[in-house]
């Protein structure tokens, strides 16, 4: 009882303490990431020691780091692969390389062993990816070319945790670490893990989440996603591997599934939750006594790391054609250290390659340099910008892996909107529950992402944020005013459009923020009738004209039953006397 009292006591204090400074944090605009950091310093055992046990909260809040590469894994579906790959491993490749040894060189010069200088400098190429994507993302240029090329080797930098933690492991002075199997047996192991994850995916998992998609149970489709995650990681970790090559290769698994936007939607929660945990975790573990009794080291350092890493990146994206203004741009933007030199640090030090100390000074110096990032960017500014004239190319280039429209339903009303935009090479994304629609489409090579698209969160992962238009194409009475006012709020620069399949449903929508309902029975009742009176020997002109005349009545029909929310209002339009529901 008082261990779970004491968990539960922990608990409040680090998400309120997390709550209240990222809250703060945010209102300065030094993204959540610090707030997180900062948080778990105050309450650690070295200012306020209102929490203890970082070591153990470690141990879980890095599931979190897991659930991440899990999402970078869903990120990677082959098509997107090829299309960035000479970014991702052109780009992304020399980026780590180059910032990695130039900063091991520095780490080395300051004092440091050859082994210390590899683990503390090669971690410090890494840049924050839950810093710089959601600043690309508020700017509105995430799915632009900079930055497609900036998450590019963010993706990248994301992959080379893995080897980065081989390599810090090779270079391991512990002796219960270094007891383990030898380098080509794990080598074999890596391989063999790996072929077994893919086919494990291919033969067991797709079955499995269609089987779920079915029973329409969405509590079995957090459970199973959660599942995949830990089983995949576990697997690794009985193997003696990494837990986050189990959980990328589980992401790559299903990232050209139908499955990928639900996935990606039910384990988010988690991952953020998690990832924040573990940077309060590693906020509580600075050492903030060893930081000040160095200060000048710390921000030495830290400043020594920012120019580095600004003018490497600069030169390594003049390199690859980049004007000098955007390679400038990309240099500050990832000039930061990230979230995995974290981990990589606890890894050296558990390797008996860098002292605890060092472990804080250099965590200390990666949090100093995620502080300037905002300050350093918005004091770059004019000196990043292109001028007016030439800056089109951010602001109306081509949107990079994103739906310009959303179709939400994909049956016979949905399939023909998405033929006819399609025909004017549109991209877009469809979405739908029902699993044999998905097999279906697939056949006549059409991609549908399995899931429920009235969900906000869902639309998120979907692209919804930089789509033009969101179309719900669904039928029945899924649709109601509070929902498509969350989507309206949530994606303001969307144009909603919605099916209805009469009137009462038209009624029922009156005060959802949509630009327009399409009655689905009543152009198809217009033209039957028009078949009708042309097939009595009606002349076209009178066709014409009688079309004209119920389009009217209908029109001021509907206007009044609007107002007054009442499918009986203004009878006396009717045609004939009776009372139609188109």
């Amino acid at each position: 009882m008082e261990h779970t009292s004491s968990l539960v006591r922990d608990g409040a204090i680090l998400l309120g303490a997390g709550l209240l400074c990222v809250m703060l944090f945010r209102r300065m605009g030094l993204g959540a990431t610090l707030g997180y950091l900062v948080a778990g310093a105050l309450v650690g055992p070295h200012v306020l020691s209102l929490v203890g046990g970082a070591e153990s909260k470690m141990g879980i809040a890095e599931f979190g780091i897991t659930l991440l590469l899990f999402i970078v894994g869903l990120e990677l579906n082959p098509t997107r692969l090829w299309r960035m790959k000479e970014d991702i491993f052109g780009l992304g490749l020399i980026q780590v390389v180059a910032c990695g040894l130039a900063l091991t060189a520095m780490v080395w010069i300051a004092g440091f062993s050859t082994a210390a200088a590899f683990a503390l400098g090669l971690p410090l190429a890494l840049s924050s990816t839950a810093q710089v994507l959601p600043m690309l993302q508020s700017a509105g240029r995430l799915r632009t070319p900079f930055g497609e090329r900036a998450f590019s080797i963010l993706l990248f930098q994301d992959l080379s945790i893995v080897p980065l933690i081989t390599i810090v492991a090779a270079l391991s002075r512990n002796p219960a670490q270094q007891s383990g199997p030898p380098g080509w047996q794990l080598a074999i192991h890596t391989v063999l893990a790996i072929v077994g994850l893919v086919l494990a995916g291919r033969f067991i998992l797709r079955p499995l989440f269609r089987l779920i998609g079915r029973l329409g149970e969405r509590e079995l489709f957090v459970f199973a996603a959660l599942f995949t995650v830990v089983a995949a990681a576990a697997v690794m970790e009985l193997l003696g591997l990494s837990t986050a090559l189990g959980a990328f290769i589980a992401g790559v698994m299903l990232a050209d599934s139908p499955y990928r936007h639900e996935l990606e939607a039910d384990v988010e929660p988690f991952r953020s939750v998690l990832l924040g945990l573990f940077f309060l975790a590693v906020g509580m573990s600075l050492d903030l006594p060893a930081i000040a009794e160095r200060p000048v080291f710390v921000l030495a350092t830290a400043a020594a790391l920012i120019l580095v890493k600004t003018g490497v990146i600069t030169l390594v994206g003049l390199a690859f054609r980049m004007k000098w203004r955007q390679a400038f741009a990309l240099g500050v933007l990832l000039s930061q250290g990230g979230e995995f030199g974290f981990v990589l640090f606890a890894q050296a030090q558990n390797g008996l390659l860098i002292a605890p100390d060092a472990a804080s000074l250099f965590g200390a110096v990666i949090t100093l340099s995620m502080a300037t990032t905002p300050f350093l960017m918005a004091a770059t500014k004019r000196l990043r910008s292109e001028p007016l004239v030439t800056g089109t190319e951010e602001r109306d280039g081509p949107k990079v892996d994103g739906a310009n429209a959303i179709i939400v339903g994909y049956g016979r009303f949905g399939q023909t909107v998405a033929q006819m935009l399609h025909a004017q090479d549109v991209p877009v994304t469809l979405i739908d529950t029902d699993i044999e629609m998905i097999d279906i489409a697939g056949e006549f090579g059409a991609k549908v992402y399995y899931g429920d698209g009235t969900r906000v969160d869902l639309l998120r992962q979907a692209g919804a944020a930089e789509a033009e238009l969101i179309c719900f194409c669904v039928d029945g009475d899924q649709l109601d005013p509070g929902m498509l006012e969350g989507v309206h709020e949530a994606f303001p620069d969307a144009t909603i459009f919605v099916r209805a399949f009469d009137r009462r449903a038209v009624i029922k929508l009156r005060d959802a923020p949509i630009r327009y309902v399409v009655r689905e029975v009543l152009e198809s009742a217009v033209a039957m009738a028009r078949m009708a009176l042309s097939s009595l020997g009606v002349e076209q002109s009178a066709i014409e004209q009688a079309e004209h005349a119920y389009r009217r009545r209908d029109r001021e029909r509907l206007k009044v039953q609007l107002e007054g929310g009442d499918i009986l209002a203004a009878r006396s339009l009717v045609q004939g006397g009776r009372i139609g529901e188109r």
